[in-house]
């Protein structure tokens, strides 16, 4: 063999051998000795002087950062995750919905967030793991659970809260989170599967879209020396606003937080057909002919909301569904009814429709081209025998016509330029628009039908003006909200519509908007099913809602009751247009359900915030009736919280304590500057930035949805220094290994 000379290789080691010789492993191990005294003995330093200072260019994965100084000097903040985990079975769904809390300071912290939930979730289980315990929470009073709460944080005991701000916005605050700990919250809720004609859909929201607040109307006099005079008198329309305005993200300088893994199992209970996700990429695995495994493709950043829907086989398609419960000795039942669709039978009336479109700044975007298609083809579906006019709203507000004009090529022409002009900007005044729009100023009486069709996002904190203005002002109107955009107030959109005798439509993407408009429009066009009722032949019972609504094409009826025993029939009849429509359930037939006895009291929940809103009842009749539902049931409202305390308490004497406010993303098409001007006002001001990557998968979120009993956490500051320690001796010995086998061998290669 030839013997053949190598140009020594480029690298520290080759250089060190080169100078050093045979002293190049004892040098290479100071080296290494040093570098290891300087990342324990620096990370030792920063943990007595507090959390660690670092500029975005030092951080070397994913991390959000607050400004800790004026030296663009930031400190990390908590971080989150949330996995959910949905199984349907046939009318109702069951959700865990897991939030991981990470705290990589040297600080203990605590941290609150702001999530959003289902408008009809039932939220009764609070579960909070630390380390290897599983501290599961009471229902209380909201201000009992409070200071429960704050006495466990004073303690330094670690501490869960979950409150409502909305049916569909709630707030979790997690106490005492020590350095370097992660802390998961698990909720659960029940909620039941919707029904429109053939389809069957849940929505799940993730992201809480920012909330236009109307500012506080204030009055006041000047009080002259020696003469008697009024105070200074504040109304707020909005009296939670600190807790209902979470920090928001700017998208361009700042990369998605909050990863979401998401699994749903479907058991829909009858063949299934065509299974959609309409906003994300997900796999489906068929596991029988009622049954799939649907799996978002994740982690997604939570920026919009999660949209499932599923329709029978051919000719599978039920009309009708009976379910049964037995809890604490009571007996619960949930049923569904589809009157049919009668091709032959229209609603002959002229009708009279008011349009109204929200072009405020947080439709910009996305969001307003949807609007504007939306109206575009609403305008071309009016025929020759109706009237309309049009109102736009920001924070003013613009009337079209003087008064409902005929449907003419004219008036419509004219209405097409109006709306294709529209720019999105402004504030998000929606209860002017809608006395506007509810200005009844017709005579014909029965004569024509009014309808208002309402197009926006919802994102407004003053619901309950909206909802007082409807129920005041609805006379012969009855009200269709159309939810447009990722993440619209589903709450506003379903509590206004059933106020307003009508409808909730949502559309979250263009292509979208014909389909949903279309069947809207095929409800606005068909007879409404009137004057409904049910009878139970076997003795009372405390059904919901107690006075059935009117309904449109494709709609079930859907009655929760509790019951004196499960036996005789449920008579539904009502009528469909000018005919007579009758049916009967045979209770014993029910099949077994879950969860019922949690969806019928959520719905005398509701119904109780609805009677009180219309003036059938007072306001503390109302609180005493939701109170004691909410105690019987476990279940969280605005007058009661879910509360977990670990007794052991684990933050050290004199430690400080610091807050962390966990920043929401930006819905998806949603303009920042629209909504926050081009300088972002303080109270959503940019809380820092996320580098370099977005959702990664090596997030706080779980790939897969895990029982929450199952997992074991550390309870103190990750093993970071002992991998680094082990990596380095590792490489150390290697290196030493092959400087020796060099020298055995000359050299020689």
């Amino acid at each position: 063999m030839t013997s053949m000379t190598k140009e020594a290789p480029a690298g520290l080691w080759p250089a060190l051998q080169s100078r050093f010789g045979h002293a190049a492993p004892l040098l290479l191990l100071s080296l290494l000795l040093a570098v290891l005294t300087l990342t324990v003995g620096g990370r030792a330093a920063r943990a007595e002087l507090g959390p660690a200072l670092v500029t975005p260019g030092e951080m070397q994965s994913g991390a959000l950062l607050f400004r800790a100084n004026e030296k663009g000097r930031y400190v990390e903040a908590p971080r989150l995750g949330t996995d959910v985990d949905l199984t349907v079975s046939g009318p109702t769904a069951r959700a865990h919905v897991t939030q991981v809390f990470q705290n990589p300071t040297d600080q203990w912290v605590e941290a609150v967030y702001v999530y959003p939930l289902p408008e009809d979730g039932a939220v009764d289980t609070l579960k909070m793991v630390v380390g290897d315990r599983v501290i599961t929470g009471d229902i209380a009073a909201r201000e009992e659970a409070r200071r429960t709460y704050e006495a466990a944080k004073q303690a330094g005991q670690t501490a869960g809260l979950v409150e409502e701000e909305r049916p569909n916005l709630f707030t979790t605050s997690v106490a005492n989170v020590g350095p370097g700990e992660t802390v998961l919250i698990q909720i659960e809720y029940q909620e039941t599967v919707h029904q429109s004609g053939d389809r069957f859909s849940l929505r799940v929201p993730l992201v809480v879209a920012p909330r236009y607040n109307p500012a506080p109307v204030r009055q006041s006099v000047d009080f002259q020396p020696g003469q008697g005079g009024w105070g200074q008198a504040t109304t707020d329309p909005v009296r939670d606003r600190d807790r209902i305005t979470p920090p928001v993200l700017d998208p361009r300088g700042s990369a998605p937080v909050n990863p979401v893994t998401l699994k749903v199992r479907l058991q829909a209970g009858f063949p299934l057909g065509e299974v959609v996700s309409a906003n994300h990429a997900v796999d489906i695995e068929t596991q029988g002919p009622d049954s799939r495994m649907v799996t978002m493709k994740g982690p997604v950043p939570a920026n919009r909301d999660f949209e499932l829907s599923w329709a029978p086989a051919a000719g599978a398609a039920p009309s009708v569904g009976l379910f049964r419960e037995r809890v604490a000795g009571e007996d619960y039942l949930l049923a569904f009814v589809t009157p049919p669709a009668l091709q032959q039978a229209e609603d002959k009336r002229p009708r009279d429709v008011v349009f109204v479109i929200d072009n405020s700044g947080s439709m910009g975007g996305a969001s307003m081209d949807q609007a504007k298609s939306s109206l575009l083809y609403a305008l071309g579906r009016l025929s020759p025998t109706d009237r309309f006019n049009v109102v736009r709203f920001d924070d003013t507000l613009d009337v079209l016509f003087p008064d409902v004009v005929p449907a003419d090529a004219e008036h419509v022409g004219q209405a097409r330029s109006f709306v294709s002009a529209l720019e999105a900007s402004g504030g998000t005044e929606m209860v002017p628009a809608m006395q506007a729009a509810l200005t009844d100023h017709g005579t014909e009486g029965a004569s024509r039908l009014r309808q208002v069709v309402f197009l926006t996002d919802g994102a407004i904190g003053n619901e309950r003006q909206l909802f007082d203005t409807i129920a005041g002002m609805r006379g012969r109107s009855r009200v269709f909200m159309v939810g447009i955009g990722s993440a619209p107030n589903s709450f506003l959109m379903s509590r206004a519509a059933e106020l307003g005798r009508g409808t909730f439509t949502q559309i979250g993407a263009p292509e979208q908007v014909q389909e949903r408009m279309r069947t809207l429009f095929e409800k606005l066009e068909s007879p409404v099913v009137t004057n409904l009722s049910a009878s139970f032949s076997a003795g009372a019972a405390d059904a919901t809602p107690e006075t059935l609504p009117d309904l449109y094409r494709g709609e079930p009826v859907v009655l929760a009751a509790k019951l004196a025993a499960l036996s005789g029939t449920i008579e539904v009849k009502g009528m469909i247009g000018d005919r007579p429509w009758i049916v009967t359930l045979p209770v014993a037939q029910a099949a077994k359900g879950e969860g019922l006895s949690k969806l019928w009291a959520r719905r005398k929940i509701a119904n109780a915030e609805v009677a009180q809103t219309l003036g059938q009842i007072g306001p503390e009749q109302a609180d005493q009736r939701i109170l004691a539902l909410a105690l019987q049931h476990h279940l969280v409202t605005r007058l009661t919280s879910l509360v977990a305390v670990d007794k052991t308490p684990r933050r050290p004497d004199g430690a400080v304590l610091s807050r962390n406010d966990i920043p929401l993303n930006l819905p998806a098409g949603w303009d920042f500057d629209k909504v926050f001007g081009a300088k972002p006002k303080p109270e959503f001001r940019q809380a820092g930035l996320l580098l370099p990557a977005a959702a990664r998968a090596d997030t706080p979120a779980a790939s897969k949805p895990v029982p929450v009993e199952d997992v074991v956490l550390p309870q103190t500051a990750t093993d970071a220094e002992l991998r680094i320690i082990a990596g380095l001796m590792l490489l150390l010995a290697g290196l030493t290994v092959f400087a020796c086998g060099r020298r055995s061998t000359g050299g020689r290669t």
